[in-house]
């Protein structure tokens, strides 16, 4: 079996390089260097699919795709987004420094404080709008940062259009 992490390269495009061989594709995310990654995987092969998952989930979350043409929009939302966290969290220390932090005091609280809210996402159970809502004071501080993130050329927006790049781009890697 064939195991590709090639983004944006079909299947049978794999297979016919490697003499028709079963191919699983995935996407995996780089924390699966510690245990706590997350791969979409497809394969039109169920014997393919249950090696990847042998293969995936001692590494983290395993999410099954039905249709191909999902890698995409999954290559958009997990695969490159540990990047856009990442740009978030520089973005984040940068404007504490902006805002008069030491560099390293801005750091700590930029990191520690993803780091922490990530977790408790994981463990509570609860929607993300229900724990932002909880931390949201109304009229309070939180709520006007909120409303520049949440404005209609905001977050939402960015989001949107970032992951449309992406998939946009998987889909240019396959041609």
């Amino acid at each position: 079996m064939i195991v590709s992490i090639a983004a944006g390269v079909k299947s049978g495009e794999i297979a016919k390089e490697f003499g028709g061989r079963c191919t699983a594709r995935v996407m995996p995310t780089t924390a699966a260097a510690i245990g706590k990654g997350t791969a979409s995987l497809y394969a039109d092969d169920p014997a393919a699919l249950a090696r990847a998952h042998a293969l995936f989930e001692p590494l983290g979350a395993v999410v099954d795709l039905t249709d191909e043409n999902l890698m995409h929009a999954a290559t958009a939302v997990s695969g490159s987004s540990p990047a856009y966290l990442y740009a978030f969290i520089e973005a984040l220390e940068a404007a504490g420094v902006a805002a008069g932090l030491p560099l390293k005091d801005a750091r700590r609280l930029a990191r520690s404080t993803l780091t922490g809210a990530a977790a408790l996402l994981a463990k509570s159970g609860e929607e993300p709008s229900e724990l932002r809502r909880q931390v949201t004071s109304p009229g309070g501080t939180t709520e006007a940062a909120l409303n520049v993130l949440l404005n209609e050329a905001g977050l939402p927006h960015l989001m949107r259009e970032a992951v449309a790049a992406a998939v946009r781009r998987s889909k240019e890697l396959g041609t």
